[in-house]
């Protein structure tokens, strides 16, 4: 793994949360979709936030991209809160930095029209061509970069006469095309063959490695995380309760929710295959959460405090922190976080 620690800081969010209303704009009760979520992203970094169907992952991509708005926190790009620079929503320059690509490569592409007017389509909105001579050549070099030639016969067809996999690595073209800094992937290989995915992470990797792009990779699937990200955060019920260096995270899982993620990952590379940890009870009311710990009613090492206090960042190396009653003040090995 490279150190990327001398890189610099390209994203950061701290202390990010959502509430959303029931029942109308006006409604007393709230969904706490996420609380207090904060990361950083440096220069050609990925960091994959792991975590089952309703979490907070793709919130928390929706609000760094300012489809939505927080409920409290701050987003800084480069050092600026981009919050209190631009209240009201990003603007052009800001998604120019920092684009996102979705789930369903499908939905997001317009089947009424080619492939080249949807790579076009960002190369004028954000002035990075000027004359149709040299739009149509960047058009090209985008689907060649991303894998799709020849890229005249790619910018001619339209949505409906791709495979997904070709599809997903148009709206890659697409975001790439207006010189990125950071991408928010949310889920991008989960609605395509398992046939295809790998090529569409190592085109990731790539365009990480040529362009230094910092990735926030989102997925339910820990392995692919494994396999592209070099941190991995785990989130429950809103909160990232687990993070560290993949590997680091991978071999010396801590977190009971992380153990249990684990568990269900199949190991080729080894005969005497861990039992698969049993789950009990039900997903905490995100409405009217409990207090403690979220994954408390779950916890095969649940203790009386979990249910009452929501444990605080403990650090159990440099790289790895854990948000857990089992370690803290009681375990010698770990000390709180500042």
């Amino acid at each position: 793994m490279i150190d990327l620690d001398d890189h610099p800081v390209v994203l950061e969010v701290r202390n990010l949360s959502k509430r959303f209303p029931v029942g109308g704009m006006f409604g007393k009760q709230q969904v706490h979709a996420l609380n207090d979520v904060s990361f950083s992203i440096r220069v050609g970094e990925v960091v994959a936030l792991v975590g089952e169907s309703g979490s907070g992952k793709s919130t928390t991509a929706r609000l760094i991209a300012r489809l939505m708005q927080p409920s409290s926190g701050e987003i800084l790009f480069k050092g600026k809160n981009m919050l209190k620079v631009e209240p009201r929503g990003a603007s052009l320059g800001y998604r120019n930095r920092v684009q996102m690509i979705f789930q369903d490569p499908f939905s997001s592409l317009n089947p009424v029209h080619t492939i080249g007017h949807h790579i076009a389509r960002p190369l004028l909105l954000h002035h990075k061509v000027q004359r149709r001579r040299d739009r149509e050549g960047r058009i090209n070099e985008l689907l060649a970069k991303v894998g799709l030639n020849p890229p005249a016969d790619f910018a001619s067809k339209f949505p409906y006469q791709l495979s997904g996999g070709q599809r997903q690595r148009i709206a890659i073209a697409r975001a790439l095309a207006v010189d990125p800094e950071i991408i928010l992937a949310d889920e991008p290989i989960s609605m395509l063959d398992v046939s295809i995915r790998i090529g569409v992470l190592n085109l990731l990797a790539q365009l990480k490695k040529d362009y230094g792009i910092g990735y926030l990779y989102i997925t339910h699937d820990i392995a692919s995380a494994r396999y592209i990200g070099d941190k991995t955060m785990v989130m429950y019920a809103g909160h990232i309760v687990e993070g560290a260096e993949s590997s680091e995270l991978m071999e010396h899982p801590s977190h009971p929710y992380t153990q249990l993620l684990l568990s269900a990952v199949p190991n080729p590379h080894s005969l005497d295959q861990p039992t698969r940890l049993e789950t009990r009870g039900e997903i905490p009311s995100l409405i009217d959460p409990p207090p403690g710990c979220p994954f408390a009613a779950r916890c095969p090492h649940v203790k009386p405090i979990c249910r009452e206090v929501m444990p605080s960042t403990t650090m159990l190396s440099a790289d790895h922190w854990v948000r857990c009653h089992l370690y803290g003040s009681d375990n010698s090995a770990a000390q709180p976080a500042a």
